[in-house]
């Protein structure tokens, strides 16, 4: 049988890796075809980045490991790992290390709406290309010739910005019903329109989403998140009945009414805080904390007589409760669970400038951990953010990094010394009292002048002579420890709050 495809001659100057040609040329060289396929292609016509690189060819998984010095094949879909090998003596960047190369293949029925029950490579390309899902994703690219193959239109789509199931929409997600899930994937990361019939089939369809596994809808709810404008992929969720097979909790925030401070219901609060991070490009976990922040909101809200108002008593507890387990359900791994639940929990810190004390950033600080306070600060400018109000004023964000920042500093004390009360009894044959401080402080003044003695041999040495003076001697030494020590902090914070600009 003659299979006519219609084959595109475009002049296209395409930024594509030596290691991506390497292996077309070399499937080329020993007689067989070889195309680039799927997300790949399209992201070249629309001048994006490809994430990865996708190969197929009419060469069977035997013959691709036998070209290639260092392959995998650990699946039943004949799909072959290439490692590439640095070319040119340059390393490898880590997309490119493994290129995924596939025989063209049918598909047979897809009984657990995931995976074909099997697969037959007795196939051509077209074959290929019909079984794909969206139509903007079945165009193939052979770099030799610069020839295109577009059987669906998907070039047309690309242009009209639009994302269209292949053939029958419905039978595409039967097939495989994570794709209406990433059909709102993409639309996220590409700013593309569902097509209304495709729209139809993921509100009929989305029950399904009921046999995927939550490994697979977390990968590509995480990739919603970290798209340009995560907003509107949520929202394409609701509105076709997805969101509530995967995360019910954020719905309960629709209709949600507030207070006064708040211009949005909790779910469009929430919405708009998770946009604020997206558009500074900040990381999963803040994006999630910032999603999350207010989840328990719904829960713990109460009309309050007194005010004449809703109050949300709790809800930071609750919400860090809810957020676990949202995050254990999609199985996520225990440090994003974790560190986003305690940004939740501890959301709800210090506001007033005037009245916030250095020991309770301190206890802030120890709650979230030093390297999770910065983006505390995150979650709260998308808090802020997603009630309608103004960024923090400069004054005001500036105080708070200052008193972060100082609450940090390390402490100029006597428990920075490598040695402590006890060991300076035992060294210096000294029984328990006023003497052993005012050794630890005389200890401390010298090493506030000179660094260099914090050792543990030094000390014990000096301790012992110390021990020697009496205890008046003793302590106009301590006494002037102490005071170095007021000079040295006063210092240290004049510095940082002259660095924020902060009284």
């Amino acid at each position: 049988m003659v299979i006519i495809i219609k084959v595109y001659i475009i002049k296209m100057s395409f930024q594509i890796p030596k290691e991506v040609l390497n292996i077309t040329q070399t499937l080329q060289k020993a007689g067989f075809e070889a195309w680039l396929v799927g997300g790949c292609v399209r992201d070249l016509l629309i001048n994006r980045k490809p994430k990865d690189w996708d190969i197929t060819t009419n060469a069977l998984p035997e013959d691709i490991q036998k070209l290639f010095p260092k392959t995998f094949y650990e699946n039943d879909f004949g799909t072959v790992g290439v490692v590439n090998e640095p070319i040119d003596g340059k390393e490898i960047d880590g997309t490119l290390k493994v290129v995924e190369v596939t025989p063209f293949r049918k598909e047979g029925k897809y009984s657990d709406f995931r995976r074909p029950d099997e697969v037959s490579f007795e196939a051509n390309l077209e074959d290929d290309l019909k079984r794909r899902d969206f139509t903007i994703n079945t165009l193939a690219y052979n770099p030799t010739g610069d020839k295109l193959v577009d059987l669906f239109e998907g070039q047309k789509d690309l242009k009209g910005q639009i994302l269209r199931a292949v053939g029958n929409p419905k039978e595409r997600f039967q097939e495989d019903a994570l794709r209406m899930l990433r059909a709102v994937r993409l639309a996220s990361e590409l700013s593309f329109a569902i097509e209304s019939e495709t729209s139809k089939a993921i509100e009929k369809e989305g029950e399904l989403l009921k046999n995927i596994s939550a490994e697979r809808i977390q990968i590509e709810f995480s990739r919603i998140i970290m798209s340009d404008n995560p907003m509107a992929g949520i929202i394409f969720c609701q509105r076709f009945g997805l969101l509530k097979y995967f995360l019910p909790e954020i719905e309960e925030g629709l209709g949600t009414e507030q207070n006064g401070d708040h211009i949005y219901d909790v779910w469009e609060h929430n919405l708009r805080a998770l946009n604020h991070a997206a558009g500074n490009g900040w990381s999963l976990h803040v994006r999630l904390s910032a999603l999350l922040h207010d989840v328990g909101k719904p829960r713990t809200r109460r009309w309050g007589e007194e005010q004449k108002d809703w109050t949300f008593y709790g809800h930071d507890v609750v919400g860090s409760r809810m957020a676990e387990k949202i995050l254990k359900r999609l199985k996520y791994s225990n440090d994003i669970t974790d560190v986003v639940s305690r940004l939740v929990r501890h959301h709800m810190f210090f506001s007033d400038i005037e009245k916030i004390t250095l020991s309770a950033v301190r206890r802030i600080v120890r709650n979230v951990g030093e390297q999770n306070v910065w983006d505390l600060m995150k979650v709260r400018a998308c808090d802020r953010i997603g009630m309608g109000r103004p960024k923090e004023t400069p004054y005001r964000l500036r105080k708070y990094h200052s008193m972060i920042e100082e609450a940090m500093r390390a402490p100029v004390s006597v428990g920075m010394l490598k040695i402590n009360g006890a060991k300076i009894m035992q060294v210096a044959k000294l029984s328990p009292g006023p003497k052993i401080g005012f050794i630890l402080h005389a200890l401390l003044e010298e090493a506030l002048d000179n660094p260099e003695i914090n050792d543990e041999e030094q000390l014990q040495e000096k301790a012992v002579a110390l021990a020697k003076l009496t205890d008046d001697e003793l302590k106009k030494l301590g006494q002037a420890g102490k005071e170095k020590k007021e000079q040295k902090e006063e210092a240290e914070l004049a510095e940082i709050r002259g660095k924020y600009g902060v009284k």
